[in-house]
């Protein structure tokens, strides 16, 4: 999975946080409530405006970057 793709940093969008492209969703904020048991299904229910690749993608740049 290329997260790159899919994950964008820019300083204009909550102060420069890893964000799913074109949205307003932090990498941090997908994390958190898969930690907090929600389900994929749960997710792109609540957030129609992502789908199942991006929340892939979040756990593949929150894995890439656990080192730094």
């Amino acid at each position: 999975m290329d997260s790159q793709s899919r994950i964008i940093i820019d300083s204009n969008i909550l102060v420069g946080k890893p964000i799913i492209k074109g949205t307003r969703l932090a990498v941090e904020f997908i994390i958190d409530l898969l930690a907090q048991g929600w389900t994929t299904n749960e997710i792109l229910r609540n957030y129609p405006d992502i789908v199942v690749e991006d929340i892939h993608a979040c756990l593949s740049y929150a894995i890439c970057t656990s080192g730094n």
